[in-house]
Protein backbone atom coordinates (compact mmCIF):
# COMPACT_ATOMS: atom_id res chain seq x y z
CA UNK A 1 0.00 0.00 0.00
CA UNK A 2 1.59 3.89 -1.04
CA UNK A 3 0.53 5.26 2.47
CA UNK A 4 1.16 9.49 2.83
CA UNK A 5 1.51 8.75 6.83
CA UNK A 6 4.94 7.11 6.01
CA UNK A 7 6.02 9.23 3.00
CA UNK A 8 8.36 11.87 4.07
CA UNK A 9 8.00 15.54 4.15
CA UNK A 10 10.33 18.51 3.52
CA UNK A 11 9.66 22.00 5.58
CA UNK A 12 12.47 24.16 4.93
CA UNK A 13 15.49 22.39 5.14
CA UNK A 14 14.74 19.51 7.42
CA UNK A 15 12.85 16.18 6.12
CA UNK A 16 10.73 13.94 8.10
CA UNK A 17 11.26 10.33 7.52
CA UNK A 18 7.49 10.41 8.31
CA UNK A 19 4.23 12.38 9.08
CA UNK A 20 4.16 11.11 12.17
CA UNK A 21 4.37 14.09 15.42
CA UNK A 22 4.60 13.46 18.48
CA UNK A 23 2.56 16.16 20.21
CA UNK A 24 3.69 18.38 23.04
CA UNK A 25 2.61 17.38 26.13
CA UNK A 26 3.38 18.79 29.54
CA UNK A 27 4.95 16.10 31.64
CA UNK A 28 5.10 17.75 35.05
CA UNK A 29 8.73 15.82 35.77
CA UNK A 30 10.81 18.71 36.91
CA UNK A 31 10.64 17.73 40.68
CA UNK A 32 13.36 20.01 41.60
CA UNK A 33 11.79 22.78 39.86
CA UNK A 34 14.66 24.33 37.82
CA UNK A 35 12.50 23.56 34.71
CA UNK A 36 16.25 20.89 33.54
CA UNK A 37 15.91 18.03 32.12
CA UNK A 38 15.84 14.88 33.91
CA UNK A 39 16.61 11.28 33.44
CA UNK A 40 12.89 10.51 32.99
CA UNK A 41 12.66 12.88 29.78
CA UNK A 42 15.61 11.65 28.04
CA UNK A 43 13.89 8.52 28.24
CA UNK A 44 10.44 9.38 27.62
CA UNK A 45 11.40 11.35 24.54
CA UNK A 46 13.86 8.78 23.22
CA UNK A 47 11.58 5.95 23.43
CA UNK A 48 9.31 7.64 20.65
CA UNK A 49 11.98 8.42 18.67
CA UNK A 50 13.03 4.95 18.80
CA UNK A 51 9.55 4.23 18.11
CA UNK A 52 10.03 6.06 14.54
CA UNK A 53 7.84 8.98 14.90
CA UNK A 54 8.75 11.35 12.55
CA UNK A 55 9.07 14.26 14.65
CA UNK A 56 9.23 14.79 18.48
CA UNK A 57 8.34 17.90 20.09
CA UNK A 58 9.36 18.55 23.65
CA UNK A 59 6.19 19.61 26.21
CA UNK A 60 5.88 23.43 26.39
CA UNK A 61 8.63 24.68 27.77
CA UNK A 62 8.43 28.03 29.94
CA UNK A 63 10.00 31.53 28.45
CA UNK A 64 10.07 32.92 32.25
CA UNK A 65 9.69 30.97 35.35
CA UNK A 66 6.29 33.02 35.88
CA UNK A 67 5.09 31.71 32.60
CA UNK A 68 5.23 27.72 33.68
CA UNK A 69 1.90 25.97 33.74
CA UNK A 70 3.15 23.88 36.76
CA UNK A 71 6.23 24.20 38.80
CA UNK A 72 7.46 20.84 37.29
CA UNK A 73 7.67 21.85 33.99
CA UNK A 74 10.44 22.51 31.76
CA UNK A 75 11.85 25.42 31.37
CA UNK A 76 13.88 27.57 28.63
CA UNK A 77 14.45 31.03 30.13
CA UNK A 78 18.32 30.18 31.15
CA UNK A 79 21.38 29.34 29.57
CA UNK A 80 21.52 27.05 32.58
CA UNK A 81 18.54 24.81 30.27
CA UNK A 82 20.51 24.28 27.06
CA UNK A 83 22.93 21.72 28.58
CA UNK A 84 20.35 19.06 29.17
CA UNK A 85 18.46 20.11 26.13
CA UNK A 86 21.19 19.40 23.94
CA UNK A 87 21.32 15.51 25.23
CA UNK A 88 17.65 15.01 24.52
CA UNK A 89 18.30 16.20 21.23
CA UNK A 90 21.18 13.76 21.04
CA UNK A 91 19.17 10.70 22.05
CA UNK A 92 16.07 12.14 19.63
CA UNK A 93 18.70 12.49 16.53
CA UNK A 94 20.34 9.37 16.98
CA UNK A 95 17.04 7.52 15.93
CA UNK A 96 16.77 9.65 12.71
CA UNK A 97 14.30 11.32 13.79
CA UNK A 98 13.56 15.49 13.89
CA UNK A 99 13.68 17.28 17.28
CA UNK A 100 11.17 20.39 18.08
CA UNK A 101 10.50 22.53 21.35
CA UNK A 102 7.08 24.57 22.23
CA UNK A 103 8.12 27.99 23.50
CA UNK A 104 5.47 28.76 26.01
CA UNK A 105 3.94 31.05 28.77
CA UNK A 106 1.18 30.45 30.73
CA UNK A 107 -0.40 33.44 31.35
CA UNK A 108 -3.35 33.24 34.04
CA UNK A 109 -3.31 29.71 33.68
CA UNK A 110 0.25 29.70 35.64
CA UNK A 111 0.14 27.65 38.79
CA UNK A 112 3.29 28.80 40.36
CA UNK A 113 3.78 30.86 43.51
CA UNK A 114 5.76 34.01 41.30
CA UNK A 115 2.76 36.54 40.71
CA UNK A 116 0.89 35.90 37.25
CA UNK A 117 0.47 38.26 34.33
CA UNK A 118 -2.09 38.44 31.52
CA UNK A 119 -3.48 40.69 29.02
CA UNK A 120 -6.09 41.49 31.74
CA UNK A 121 -6.73 41.32 35.38
CA UNK A 122 -9.12 37.96 34.89
CA UNK A 123 -9.00 34.73 36.86
CA UNK A 124 -9.64 31.64 34.45
CA UNK A 125 -11.63 30.53 37.18
CA UNK A 126 -12.11 30.41 41.15
CA UNK A 127 -9.57 27.90 41.48
CA UNK A 128 -6.89 30.40 39.78
CA UNK A 129 -5.43 33.38 41.31
CA UNK A 130 -6.00 36.56 39.40
CA UNK A 131 -3.21 37.52 37.45
CA UNK A 132 -1.93 41.06 37.29
CA UNK A 133 -2.72 43.22 34.08
CA UNK A 134 0.62 43.21 31.74
CA UNK A 135 2.10 46.80 31.69
CA UNK A 136 3.59 47.18 27.63
CA UNK A 137 7.09 46.99 29.17
CA UNK A 138 5.95 43.79 30.93
CA UNK A 139 4.92 42.89 27.77
CA UNK A 140 8.31 43.84 25.83
CA UNK A 141 9.80 42.03 28.15
CA UNK A 142 8.00 38.62 27.31
CA UNK A 143 8.51 39.31 24.05
CA UNK A 144 12.01 39.20 24.13
CA UNK A 145 12.42 36.12 26.40
CA UNK A 146 10.35 34.40 23.42
CA UNK A 147 13.56 35.94 21.70
CA UNK A 148 15.88 34.60 24.58
CA UNK A 149 14.49 31.21 23.82
CA UNK A 150 14.41 30.95 20.32
CA UNK A 151 18.38 31.36 20.56
CA UNK A 152 18.82 28.60 23.01
CA UNK A 153 16.51 26.38 20.88
CA UNK A 154 18.99 26.96 18.03
CA UNK A 155 22.08 26.24 20.53
CA UNK A 156 20.06 23.02 21.60
CA UNK A 157 20.33 21.72 18.26
CA UNK A 158 16.27 21.19 17.85
CA UNK A 159 16.03 20.94 14.42
CA UNK A 160 12.37 23.52 14.62
CA UNK A 161 9.99 25.67 17.19
CA UNK A 162 6.60 25.78 18.14
CA UNK A 163 4.90 28.70 19.24
CA UNK A 164 2.27 27.82 22.26
CA UNK A 165 -0.86 30.25 21.13
CA UNK A 166 -3.19 28.05 21.81
CA UNK A 167 -5.48 25.97 25.18
CA UNK A 168 -6.13 29.34 27.30
CA UNK A 169 -2.05 30.38 27.61
CA UNK A 170 -1.02 33.68 27.47
CA UNK A 171 -0.79 33.97 23.80
CA UNK A 172 -4.28 32.62 23.14
CA UNK A 173 -5.29 35.29 26.09
CA UNK A 174 -4.36 38.06 23.67
CA UNK A 175 -6.45 36.80 20.32
CA UNK A 176 -9.44 36.52 22.37
CA UNK A 177 -11.39 39.07 22.87
CA UNK A 178 -13.26 36.61 25.90
CA UNK A 179 -9.67 37.38 28.05
CA UNK A 180 -8.48 40.59 26.14
CA UNK A 181 -9.80 43.47 27.44
CA UNK A 182 -7.45 45.83 27.22
CA UNK A 183 -8.05 49.32 25.41
CA UNK A 184 -4.51 50.01 23.81
CA UNK A 185 -2.69 48.63 21.21
CA UNK A 186 -2.31 45.35 22.34
CA UNK A 187 -6.71 45.37 22.75
CA UNK A 188 -9.60 45.96 20.69
CA UNK A 189 -9.45 44.76 16.80
CA UNK A 190 -8.12 41.47 15.69
CA UNK A 191 -4.79 43.39 14.49
CA UNK A 192 -4.56 44.62 18.09
CA UNK A 193 -5.17 41.06 19.07
CA UNK A 194 -2.71 39.74 17.10
CA UNK A 195 0.09 41.86 18.05
CA UNK A 196 1.41 39.85 20.61
CA UNK A 197 1.77 36.89 18.57
CA UNK A 198 3.26 39.26 15.60
CA UNK A 199 6.50 40.46 17.45
CA UNK A 200 7.02 36.92 19.05
CA UNK A 201 6.82 35.34 15.66
CA UNK A 202 9.23 38.24 14.65
CA UNK A 203 11.55 38.28 17.19
CA UNK A 204 11.62 34.23 16.99
CA UNK A 205 12.40 34.42 13.32
CA UNK A 206 15.72 36.45 14.00
CA UNK A 207 17.00 33.92 15.99
CA UNK A 208 15.90 30.60 14.48
CA UNK A 209 16.63 30.23 11.23
CA UNK A 210 14.60 26.63 11.04
CA UNK A 211 10.86 25.97 10.16
CA UNK A 212 8.31 27.52 13.09
CA UNK A 213 4.77 26.05 13.70
CA UNK A 214 2.41 27.59 16.11
CA UNK A 215 -0.24 25.56 17.55
CA UNK A 216 -3.81 27.53 17.77
CA UNK A 217 -6.97 26.71 19.69
CA UNK A 218 -9.36 27.15 16.48
CA UNK A 219 -12.77 27.00 18.67
CA UNK A 220 -13.08 28.36 21.68
CA UNK A 221 -16.54 27.05 22.14
CA UNK A 222 -18.08 30.35 23.31
CA UNK A 223 -20.59 32.47 20.77
CA UNK A 224 -18.75 35.53 22.07
CA UNK A 225 -14.81 34.66 21.66
CA UNK A 226 -13.56 34.03 17.97
CA UNK A 227 -15.00 32.51 15.04
CA UNK A 228 -13.85 30.42 12.03
CA UNK A 229 -13.43 33.55 10.07
CA UNK A 230 -11.34 35.15 12.79
CA UNK A 231 -9.14 32.06 13.40
CA UNK A 232 -8.54 32.05 9.43
CA UNK A 233 -7.62 35.87 9.54
CA UNK A 234 -5.13 35.40 11.93
CA UNK A 235 -3.80 31.88 10.30
CA UNK A 236 -3.44 34.75 6.55
CA UNK A 237 -1.33 36.79 9.34
CA UNK A 238 0.60 33.77 9.97
CA UNK A 239 1.09 32.92 6.27
CA UNK A 240 2.16 36.29 5.56
CA UNK A 241 5.31 35.82 8.21
CA UNK A 242 6.45 33.02 6.49
CA UNK A 243 4.92 30.55 9.23
CA UNK A 244 5.21 27.28 8.11
CA UNK A 245 2.56 25.43 9.78
CA UNK A 246 -0.10 25.94 11.82
CA UNK A 247 -0.49 23.18 14.79
CA UNK A 248 -4.74 23.05 14.80
CA UNK A 249 -6.04 22.08 18.45
CA UNK A 250 -9.00 23.99 20.54
CA UNK A 251 -10.06 24.76 23.49
CA UNK A 252 -9.11 26.06 26.70
CA UNK A 253 -9.27 29.50 26.92
CA UNK A 254 -12.28 29.40 29.27
CA UNK A 255 -14.01 26.59 31.15
CA UNK A 256 -16.11 25.09 28.39
CA UNK A 257 -18.09 21.48 27.83
CA UNK A 258 -16.32 20.23 25.00
CA UNK A 259 -17.93 16.94 23.31
CA UNK A 260 -15.10 15.06 22.24
CA UNK A 261 -15.05 11.98 19.48
CA UNK A 262 -12.72 10.45 17.20
CA UNK A 263 -11.13 13.02 15.00
CA UNK A 264 -12.74 15.88 16.87
CA UNK A 265 -10.46 18.89 16.35
CA UNK A 266 -9.48 17.71 12.43
CA UNK A 267 -12.01 19.92 10.64
CA UNK A 268 -10.35 22.99 12.35
CA UNK A 269 -7.02 21.68 10.41
CA UNK A 270 -8.80 21.65 6.89
CA UNK A 271 -10.40 24.53 6.69
CA UNK A 272 -7.40 26.94 7.97
CA UNK A 273 -5.30 25.01 5.26
CA UNK A 274 -7.61 25.21 2.48
CA UNK A 275 -8.94 28.91 3.30
CA UNK A 276 -5.60 29.89 3.95
CA UNK A 277 -3.27 27.98 2.02
CA UNK A 278 -0.94 26.91 4.49
CA UNK A 279 0.20 23.67 6.22
CA UNK A 280 -1.90 22.18 9.07
CA UNK A 281 -1.20 19.14 11.28
CA UNK A 282 -3.88 17.72 12.90
CA UNK A 283 -4.50 16.63 16.49
CA UNK A 284 -7.09 15.10 18.66
CA UNK A 285 -8.00 11.50 19.13
CA UNK A 286 -6.31 10.27 16.24
CA UNK A 287 -5.80 6.45 17.39
CA UNK A 288 -5.74 4.59 13.99
CA UNK A 289 -3.65 4.20 10.86
CA UNK A 290 -6.74 4.07 8.65
CA UNK A 291 -7.90 7.55 10.70
CA UNK A 292 -4.49 9.15 10.01
CA UNK A 293 -4.09 7.58 6.25
CA UNK A 294 -8.03 9.38 5.31
CA UNK A 295 -6.56 12.86 6.56
CA UNK A 296 -3.74 12.93 4.40
CA UNK A 297 -5.03 11.36 1.67
CA UNK A 298 -7.82 13.54 1.32
CA UNK A 299 -5.54 15.99 1.92
CA UNK A 300 -6.98 17.46 5.40
CA UNK A 301 -3.94 18.30 7.14
CA UNK A 302 -0.26 17.94 6.44
CA UNK A 303 1.15 16.18 9.92
CA UNK A 304 -0.59 14.25 12.09
CA UNK A 305 -0.19 15.03 15.85
CA UNK A 306 -0.62 12.04 18.40
CA UNK A 307 -0.76 12.90 21.63
CA UNK A 308 -2.41 10.06 24.36
CA UNK A 309 -1.80 7.24 21.62
CA UNK A 310 2.16 8.02 21.81
CA UNK A 311 1.47 8.06 25.96
CA UNK A 312 -0.07 4.19 25.68
CA UNK A 313 2.17 3.30 23.13
CA UNK A 314 5.76 4.73 22.18
CA UNK A 315 6.03 2.60 18.99
CA UNK A 316 2.30 3.62 17.83
CA UNK A 317 4.17 3.70 14.28
CA UNK A 318 5.06 0.52 14.39
CA UNK A 319 1.10 0.03 15.32
CA UNK A 320 0.01 1.97 12.47
CA UNK A 321 2.74 0.67 10.07
CA UNK A 322 1.31 -3.22 10.28
CA UNK A 323 -2.00 -2.02 10.41
CA UNK A 324 -1.83 -0.25 6.90
CA UNK A 325 0.94 -2.79 5.58
CA UNK A 326 3.89 -0.73 5.64
CA UNK A 327 7.85 -2.19 6.35
CA UNK A 328 8.97 -0.56 9.17
CA UNK A 329 12.24 -0.09 9.85
CA UNK A 330 13.19 -0.05 13.43
CA UNK A 331 16.11 -0.20 15.87
CA UNK A 332 18.75 -2.37 14.92
CA UNK A 333 17.83 -4.09 18.35
CA UNK A 334 13.94 -4.72 17.87
CA UNK A 335 15.08 -6.29 14.45
CA UNK A 336 14.00 -9.60 15.93
CA UNK A 337 10.67 -8.37 17.27
CA UNK A 338 9.77 -5.92 14.21
CA UNK A 339 10.36 -8.03 11.04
Amino acid sequence: MNTKLFEPIKIQNVELKNRIVMSPMCMYSCFEQDGKITPFHITHYESRAAGQAGLVILEASAVQPEGRISAEDLGIWSDEHIEGLITVNERIHAHGSKSGIQLAHAGRKATVKEDIFAPSAIPFNDQFKTPNEMTTNQIHETVHAFKDAARRAKEANFDLVEIHAAHGYLINQFLSPLTNKRKDEYGGSRDNRYRLLKEVIEVVKEEFDGPIFVRISASEYQDEGNQMDDFIYFAEQMKKQNIDLIDCSSGGVVPARIKTFPGYQVGYAETIKKEAGIKTGAVGMITTGIQAEEILQNNRADLIFVARAFLRNPYWPKQVADELGVNLEGPEQYNRGWS
